[in-house]
């Protein structure tokens, strides 16, 4: 009886013991649980603070307006809504025959300016020659005439002694006559004698007479030779002129050079033009909002369509002002996209001179005295770096919701 009632109260510690440690383990177990979650959850709030990510980003591209240079009419759409085209593909064609005309009238005026330069060019050593000759001409010219003056005075000179010698004959013939008159009347010479003198005295009037003609005619040829003098010392003048006229010839030359650059740049502009009748795609894309049609008169500078580009794509990313402290261009991103499903790469790029607000088209007036501080947000350019092979069916499309994310430590 004494062992059988001791062995109850032996028993009872060690059931206590055996209670006492199964609790112990437990608390143990959940300090290293806590003491898990608090590292694993300090290691996550590390981590996160490696990189900055939002969703309040999207794809951003070029919308190209396409629109026509000149003014036509259609004559042939080549593309329909929402087709993809290639850089150079044909959008349109516009009416060329007014532009053939225009090209061919260009290719007119530029030969008549070709023909015209080529005979100005011509000119100007001919007008070098011609000058140089009558230079020469005209001072041998000037030296003939004034010794022509010289002569022909002195022709006048000696018709004047002539003059002045048949003057003396005549008066002597007629002195001689006068004293034969009363002596033939008496008979005191004879009548053959008298009719001597009488003849002498009219071939003394006959003689003076060619005298005087000879002194008008000497005259005369002392006037002719004076306005020969004149002329020939004009003609000196003029051909002192000769550098002036070669500088002018060459002026000449030179305008009419200038005359076929100008006819150049009429036909240039001229096929330039015809070339403008094809419009043709700038970049590879998608055609959008089409408005052109067949038998349509456009206008120059007139939209026809919208190409969204394909090839240049790039992300816009509006983050919050707080997120930027760290962030820096050339950072990698990481690019998770809605509509693909895909997760792509790319860098950071530019990060935005103003907030979002301020070039909003109505910025915030903070200065009425009820401000309210709003955390601001900054556009972020990222760039892709695996687009061309992630993405080669060109997926992407401008306006697609992506997640960016950011690594801003390493």
């Amino acid at each position: 009886m004494a062992d059988s009632s001791s062995t109850p109260g032996a028993s009872a510690p060690v059931q206590e013991t055996e209670i006492a440690q199964p609790q112990g383990r437990r608390r143990g177990i959940v300090v290293v649980v806590l003491a898990v979650l608090v590292v694993a959850a300090f290691a996550l709030w590390w981590r996160s603070t490696f990189s900055e990510d939002t969703d309040d980003a999207q794809v951003n591209g070029h919308l190209i307006q396409v629109s026509s240079r000149i003014a036509g009419q259609v004559l042939k759409v080549e593309v329909e809504e929402n087709q993809v085209v290639k850089a150079g593909d044909t959008i349109a064609e516009l009416d060329p025959k007014d532009y053939d005309v225009a090209v061919e009238n260009a290719q007119a005026a530029l030969a008549v300016a070709r023909a015209n330069a080529a005979a100005a060019n011509v000119n100007v050593p001919l007008t070098t020659v011609n000058t140089g000759s009558n230079l020469t001409a005209a001072d041998a010219g000037v030296s003939g005439s004034h010794a022509g003056v010289e002569q022909a005075q002195q022709q006048e000179q000696a018709s004047k002694a002539q003059v002045a010698q048949a003057q003396a004959a005549l008066t002597k013939a007629e002195a001689d006559l006068a004293r034969y008159q009363p002596l033939v009347e008496k008979d005191v010479i004879s009548k053959q004698q008298f009719d001597a003198a009488v003849a002498a005295r009219d071939g003394a009037q006959a003689a003076l007479n060619n005298a005087q003609a000879g002194e008008r005619a000497a005259r005369d040829g002392v006037r002719v030779a004076r306005e020969r003098e004149t002329q020939a010392q004009a003609q000196l003048k003029f051909a002192e002129t000769g550098p002036q006229q070669v500088e002018l010839q060459s002026a000449r030359a030179k305008a009419a050079l200038a005359q076929v650059e100008q006819a150049q740049a009429q036909l240039d502009m001229a096929e330039l033009n015809l070339s403008y009748t094809k419009i043709v795609a700038p970049a590879a894309g998608i055609i959008t909002r089409k408005s052109v049609e067949i038998d349509q008169n456009v206008a120059a500078g007139q939209n026809l369509l919208t190409l969204v580009s394909l090839d240049d794509l790039w992300i816009t990313a509006n983050f919050k002002e707080t997120q930027l402290k760290h962030m820096a261009a050339g950072q990698p991103v990481e690019i998770e996209v809605d509509a693909t499903g895909k997760t792509y790469h790319g860098k950071v790029t530019q990060i935005g001179g103003a907030t979002g607000s301020v070039l909003s088209l109505f910025p915030p007036e903070n200065a009425t005295g009820n401000y309210v501080k709003v955390v601001q947000r900054v556009p972020v350019r990222i760039d892709f770096t695996d687009l061309q092979t992630e993405d080669p069916n060109h997926a992407m499309r401008p306006g697609l919701s992506v997640e960016p994310k950011v690594r801003v430590k390493q």
